[in-house]
């Protein structure tokens, strides 16, 4: 053996220990939690009825020191309660593990309709009880009397009340915010879902399809009666979601090919293709209005789910409250990682410290101790935000900052971004092939993964398919904070298509301080934010249009907020393309009247332009900050 082959060898080991005493650790820590739980709470399970009879089952662990009285922390979920039982316990209870060492009542809920609570379950129920009668109910109505039950049954409660979840269960928390009960004193809606047609499965019209088809699977399976178990989920053909979805074909194959009519929120979504009553019926912000507990929102940079949500409720709870009550907190995270990992990295992104420890500890606890306890607390700002690129927290009066310099950027010829607009006519034009789509990674997985949303954008930058702009290397810093406006006048020579943009910060290719090659960096092109506009809707999410072929025309859309800097040596980069996938479903490209009723004859190719002229001025604009 030579000496290379031993030194790579032996470093194999050292990893192969190193990862088996950490995953050790891990599952050491795991136990001792649990452990933790079982001797210091009593479990206990009721069956909770509701104004209208229906009972809602209700896990609820209880400390055994009866010395002090304790405020209830509630989380209502459609994913179970498990484990059931009054000897079988959960191995966490509080978002993280300080909450069960400080001591809270903790109540878990299966909502209305599923696992062994009875009912009908309703996807995103629409919130309007109140306008309908003393026994009639919403989720607002099935919290608000959970509620009243705990507080005059439970002993040894304080009378009060808090409330979290993260995704579906942070919806419910937003909701329960609605005529809430005055025993309810704090939510943190983490990741709601605040209106689930541009939430989870759409991106301003373009559907969602690996997120939509994994998901409902098995949470849109039927049930007779109250059943403990999850339904058993389809056996995967293939890791490789994107071959999986390109010999799926259209998506009227799905209920033809998997779920034959027996996933009703399916069919349900794919008769409503655009935002009609259906959808606007479910969206919950117009119902965040007065809202009395103090409120924390919580969402993730990178979350790949929902985004839209928690930046929206803010507002929508912010702009319609008289009080000063409600908060934003947004991290470098995917989808509930401040409860489950450690935040120091997402994906190839590295933020260089756990900021899910920092979040639970200095923001989440206090939080919930200082309304529920009475417990002092530094003043909690309005918003705090991480600010990606220069990897730090800061506090904001307000969210989006007032201050600071609005830029616009109008793209031109050979790749560039500059202040000014093209003086001569000009086009940059592409072509669109649904049998050979760009995809939304580089790496294989099922098409429902996280780590593409800060993922090194090289691999699109080189195809032939894809536009590229860069601006000039930056001389300083530049902290970019709100939402990115996008102005594209474009065309196609077929009726329908997509665009998606992506804003990336391209790194230089050496290390500033050495002025040596950077190995691990060096020339990455990360992303910072993407969304995608389906020009159906380009005037009307309600009311989709075709467009004329070969007629420049404007697309306006937003990209979603960041706080992020492009630091000195860095470029701003945008790509646009019309597929990314399969994270969005392949447009045909032929208008139809329905895209799930679309046929294998109308996927066609075509050809887009996008216009940077004086006349046709294709642009972004977002405002920059002092750092």
């Amino acid at each position: 053996m030579n000496k290379k082959t031993f030194s790579g060898l032996f470093a194999l080991c050292c990893y192969i220990l190193l990862a088996t005493f950490a995953q050790a650790a891990d599952t050491k820590k795991a136990d001792k939690r649990a452990e933790y739980i079982r001797s210091h709470y009593a479990k206990y399970e009721y069956q909770i009825p509701m104004r209208d009879g229906v009972k809602l089952f209700t896990s609820v662990y209880v400390p055994y020191d009866k010395s002090n009285e304790y405020p209830i922390m509630m989380q209502r979920t459609p994913y179970r309660v498990a484990p059931y039982g009054t000897d079988k316990y959960k191995t966490k209870l509080g978002p993280s593990e300080i909450f069960e060492e400080e001591g809270f009542i903790f109540v878990f809920q299966d909502v209305r309709g599923k696992y062994m609570s009875q009912g009908e379950y309703v996807n995103m129920r629409p919130q309007d009880a109140y306008k309908k009668g003393k026994k009639a109910t919403d989720d607002a109505t099935d919290s608000y009397d959970t509620i009243d039950w705990l507080v005059k049954n439970i002993p040894n409660n304080n009378g009060k009340v808090g409330m979290w979840g993260t995704s579906y269960p942070g919806y419910y928390t937003s909701v329960a915010a609605i005529n809430s009960h005055k025993a309810l004193k704090a939510i943190s809606p983490q990741a709601p879902i605040a209106d689930w047609f541009f939430d989870d499965f759409h991106r301003n019209g373009a559907f969602v399809t690996p997120m939509a088809f994994i998901f409902f699977d098995s949470f849109d399976k039927q049930r007779e009666g109250q059943f403990a178990y999850g339904a058993e989920r389809m056996k995967a053909v293939t890791p490789d979601g994107y071959d999986f979805f390109r010999n799926l074909g259209p998506l009227s194959n799905v209920n033809k090919d998997y779920f034959h009519g027996e996933r009703p929120f399916w069919n349900e979504l794919t008769e409503h293709p655009n935002y009609d009553e259906y959808w606007q019926a479910r969206n919950v912000l117009p119902h965040l209005n007065n809202v009395k507990p103090a409120t924390l929102v919580v969402g993730g940079w990178y979350d790949t789910e929902d985004l839209y949500g928690p930046l929206e409720t803010y507002q929508a709870m912010s702009k319609a409250n008289k009080k000063d009550n409600v908060h934003l907190i947004m991290g470098p995270w995917y989808h509930g990682q401040w409860n489950r990992g450690d935040g120091s990295k997402m994906g190839e992104a590295q933020f260089g410290f756990n900021t899910s420890e920092w979040f639970q500890e200095n923001i989440l606890l206090p939080f919930f101790k200082h309304n529920l306890k009475g417990t002092k607390a530094n003043a909690l700002a309005k918003a705090t935000m991480f600010e990606t690129g220069a990897n730090r927290w800061r506090e904001f009066d307000t969210w989006p900052p007032k201050q600071g310099k609005d830029v616009v950027l109008y793209m031109g010829a050979n790749e560039t971004l500059s202040s000014h607009k093209e003086s001569k006519g000009g086009a940059s034009e592409y072509i669109s092939d649904p049998n050979k789509p760009v995809p939304h990674s580089a790496n294989i997985s099922r098409g429902w993964d996280r780590p593409y949303m800060a993922e090194d954008q090289r691999f699109t930058a080189r195809r032939s398919d894809v536009l590229v702009f860069n601006s000039e290397v930056a001389t300083e810093d530049q902290t970019i904070a709100g939402a990115i406006d996008l102005n594209l006048w474009v065309s196609t020579d077929q009726s329908a298509a997509d665009f998606v943009v992506k804003l990336v910060d391209v790194f230089p290719g050496k290390d500033e301080t050495s002025n040596k090659v950077d190995k691990e960096t060096g020339n990455r092109h990360e992303l910072v934010r993407w969304s995608v506009m389906r020009g159906r809707f380009r005037n009307s999410m309600s009311t989709p249009e075709p467009f004329e072929p070969n007629k420049p025309t404007l697309v306006k859309f937003e990209l979603l907020d960041v706080l992020h800097t492009i630091k000195r040596g860095h470029k701003l980069q945008i790509q646009i393309q019309s597929s990314m996938f399969p994270f969005i479903d392949m447009n045909p490209q032929k208008y139809v009247d329905n895209i799930f009723e679309a046929k294998p004859e109308d996927f066609v190719k075509a050809q887009h332009k996008l216009y940077h002229s004086e006349q046709y001025p294709s642009s972004i604009g977002y405002k920059v900050i002092a750092h």
